[in-house]
């Protein structure tokens, strides 16, 4: 039988039994818990379950990468190394984003960092201060917000328009968000969890709001490959800003080239922020292990035919699930324009919380809750598509069944 659900997280900041509790600051205390590490936590405790939730794929980081790490390591690269990263690779990061966006090469924009995640840190160190507001399109990676709050800034949640077409910009709602205390704007393009892709025309007004309101931008772009539309890949900021416009790209070698477990990303910045980024690594991680930084040259220079492999699977992989979802007339969906997941409704399901966990013990697949996203997100789940064809027939399987009000025991 379906084993008890629980009955969801304890509230963070809720009165402590352990006095150490206490003595943690209050905005750290409040941190949320993860949606997405609930569902997680409850399905990895189960067998047979196909792991949905998480953002990555199913295909090991591949032997041209780990090779040139292992090489690196065995030649005893272990030593402290420089804060900003290898220049090698910081002239390699310069020559892809050259190459796919036709900008001119500048390695000194470039600061290797310790995932993508550490970039966003970095960015948000540096546009934000305690009470500073964030304007965040919603529903958002969770990630995003909790690193506001993490160090004390207030993430401001604008949500998208949902319709027949999907997700949309609401430029009007953005501009009445902003106030005195507003210092940056957040955007992820394509979108994680809603597949949303940012047109030219969205850009180039997020970017006047920017300028008119004297904001930061930082670009989360780490899907811009995934991109099903023309062109190869996403429309980017880099295509409407000028040099004077104060937008970090914070970005990952995670999804491209199967590196999620490596934690090595990077931050592009205007160069009179070197020093200052310089710092901010420095007291942080003190850089990025040397051998790691070979991997991710290797993947910059030989990695475009596995992009390519990544691309073509997930786009096959959404192509699937749409078609075998939307064949069952309960499910709301648009097919994503971009990034590797899909974001659906239920018809007559509203607790998405409750129904993620129902979904573990009663089809065995693992899905994402939208209301860990953020507002806008209520109604919705999120499955990630970048997985090979024979687990997501079989998923889309299950999911079917259980639609058509088939039950799976969990073993």
């Amino acid at each position: 039988m379906p084993a008890t659900l629980p009955t969801g997280p304890q509230r963070a900041g809720a009165p402590a039994v352990d006095p150490c509790l206490s003595r943690v600051r209050e905005h750290v205390l409040a941190l949320p818990e993860s949606g997405i590490v609930e569902v997680m936590n409850y399905g990895l405790a189960r067998g047979g379950v196909i792991p949905m939730w998480a953002g990555e794929g199913d295909l090991p980081t591949p032997a041209f990468i780990r090779h040139a790490a292992a090489r690196a390591l065995e030649a005893g690269e272990t030593f402290y190394t420089w804060q900003r990263g290898l220049p090698e690779l910081r002239a390699a990061l310069a020559r892809y984003i050259a190459r796919l966006y036709g900008v001119a090469e500048d390695p000194e924009r470039f600061f290797v960092t310790g995932s993508g995640m550490q970039a966003i840190q970095v960015a948000f160190t540096m546009a934000l201060g305690p009470g500073e507001e964030l304007l965040l399109p919603s529903p958002t990676w969770p990630n995003a917000a909790a690193a506001a709050l993490k160090i004390g800034a207030v993430p401001v949640p604008v949500p998208f328009d949902y319709g027949p077409s999907g997700f949309t910009f609401d430029h009007d709602r953005l501009e009445r968000a902003v106030t005195a205390r507003t210092r940056a704007i957040f955007v992820n393009t394509p979108a994680n969890p809603t597949g949303f892709v940012a047109s030219h025309d969205d850009l180039r007004a997020i970017l006047a709001l920017a300028r008119r309101h004297g904001l930061w931008i930082i670009a989360d772009e780490i899907y811009g490959r995934f991109f099903y539309g023309e062109g190869g890949r996403a429309p980017s900021f880099r295509d409407v800003m000028a040099e004077d416009d104060h937008i970090l790209f914070v970005q990952t070698f995670s999804k491209n080239w199967a590196m999620t477990g490596w934690r090595i990303g990077w931050l592009e910045a205007p160069p009179a922020l070197g020093q200052v980024i310089e710092n901010l690594i420095q007291y942080s991680t003190s850089g990025v292990a040397a051998f790691m930084q070979r991997g991710a040259i290797a993947a910059l220079e030989e990695g475009e035919p596995f992009v390519a492999e990544q691309v073509a699977r997930a786009r096959a992989g959404r192509d699937l699930v749409c078609a075998a979802l939307a064949a069952t007339g309960r499910v709301d969906l648009v097919p994503p324009a971009g990034a590797f997941y899909l974001f659906f409704g239920v018809t007559g399901e509203t607790d998405v919380r409750r129904l993620a966990l129902r979904l573990v013990d009663e089809a065995q697949v693992g899905l994402a809750p939208g209301t860990a996203f953020g507002p806008g997100g209520d109604g919705f789940l999120r499955l990630c598509f970048a997985r090979g064809e024979a687990q997501l027939s079989e998923v889309a399987r299950r999911l079917s069944g259980w639609l058509a009000g088939e039950r799976r025991e969990a073993p």
